[in-house]
């Protein structure tokens, strides 16, 4: 374990007071409570109404909590559904040897433990949201890490994915599958400008109340790209019968195009498969008590494959 990487027993709430009582006295005597443990980061609530996010699993999570601070406030005021806004951005110290932020507090429950119920006016919800972010983004916008170029740089990783997760007896029709790969690459690229998109909308970052959609979290791959790369999401998160209703109610920034159009779609089909395979056997870990598994994962990503293979690759709406 290096300077840069503090273990998760040394990240409790007698740190983080600590690193409060410092920087940010003001807030160093709010309740504080562990929300979650992400990929990249700890949240723990702060008071009712923000929260600190300090990184601990990855190097990279850094420059994605500077990238949220840079980059959020200018976002959120256009967006429909809240999102964890940052309001102050701690500095590496002798203490914690990392940046760390504090940002609103978006209450609802992740949709993979939560999902939705209510599939018209979620997919309403989500399509109002996609079509408030994917504006184009100033040529200073950040990159993906790995997203948002051709999905033919990603065919390594589907194939690896498609063959241990059909050895494991997860895919029922691997041929299905990657008909539907296979039609997504074939696509004519992008044309539009660079869009700003989410980048990670898989079931743990949207969150629900009432069984439709209440907020979107987790902004650290936020970047400038294709929007096939979140409308994916139209797979992945709304249930049987919505997505004719998304695909109804969301539209490109009128600078670009109307609507999305039928290649645009077809590449997200391929996204969409690309998240379904990854949370396939994040599942199937979680299920076997694997490090970095978790079984909620498990069935949006089957639901979202039987969506996407149903229909072969003429059903573009996927519905």
């Amino acid at each position: 374990m290096t300077a840069t990487e503090p273990d998760i027993a040394d990240i409790d709430e007698a740190l983080i007071r600590d690193l409060l009582r410092d920087q940010y006295p003001d807030l160093a005597d709010r309740p504080l409570k562990l929300g979650a443990l992400g990929w990249d980061n700890q949240v723990w609530r702060l008071g009712d109404d923000l929260a600190v996010r300090l990184p601990w699993a990855t190097e990279s999570a850094d420059a994605l909590l500077r990238k949220e601070h840079a980059w959020l406030p200018g976002l959120a005021p256009h967006l429909p559904l809240p999102i964890p806004v940052p309001q102050r951005l701690g500095e590496p110290s002798e203490r914690f040897p990392r940046p760390w932020l504090i940002t609103t507090w978006v209450p609802g429950e992740p949709a993979d433990r939560a999902p939705v119920t209510r599939g018209a006016e979620a997919a309403v919800a989500l399509a109002d949201f996609l079509t408030a972010l994917h504006r184009p983004a100033p040529e200073d916008a950040p990159e993906g890490r790995g997203r948002g170029g051709p999905l033919a740089d990603h065919a390594e990783g589907f194939a690896n994915g498609l063959a241990s997760a059909t050895e494991l007896g997860l895919i029922p029709d691997p041929d299905a599958v990657r008909a539907v790969w296979e039609d997504a690459v074939a696509a004519p690229e992008c044309a539009g400008p660079a869009l700003w998109l989410h980048g990670d909308l898989h079931p743990a970052n949207v969150l629900t109340t009432n069984g439709t959609f209440a907020g979107v979290i987790d902004f650290g791959d936020l970047f400038a790209g294709d929007p096939a790369y979140d409308l994916a999401a139209t797979w992945i998160l709304l249930p049987d019968g919505a997505a004719d209703v998304f695909h109804e109610a969301y539209r490109f920034h009128a600078a670009y195009r109307p609507a999305a159009d039928a290649a645009t779609l077809r590449r997200a089909r391929g996204c969409a498969v690309l998240r379904a395979l990854g949370g396939l056997h994040i599942g199937h870990a979680g299920d076997h008590g694997r490090p970095g598994g978790k079984s909620t994962w498990g069935p949006p990503a089957r639901a979202s494959l039987r969506r996407l293979t149903e229909g072969g690759t003429g059903g573009l709406t996927g519905g």
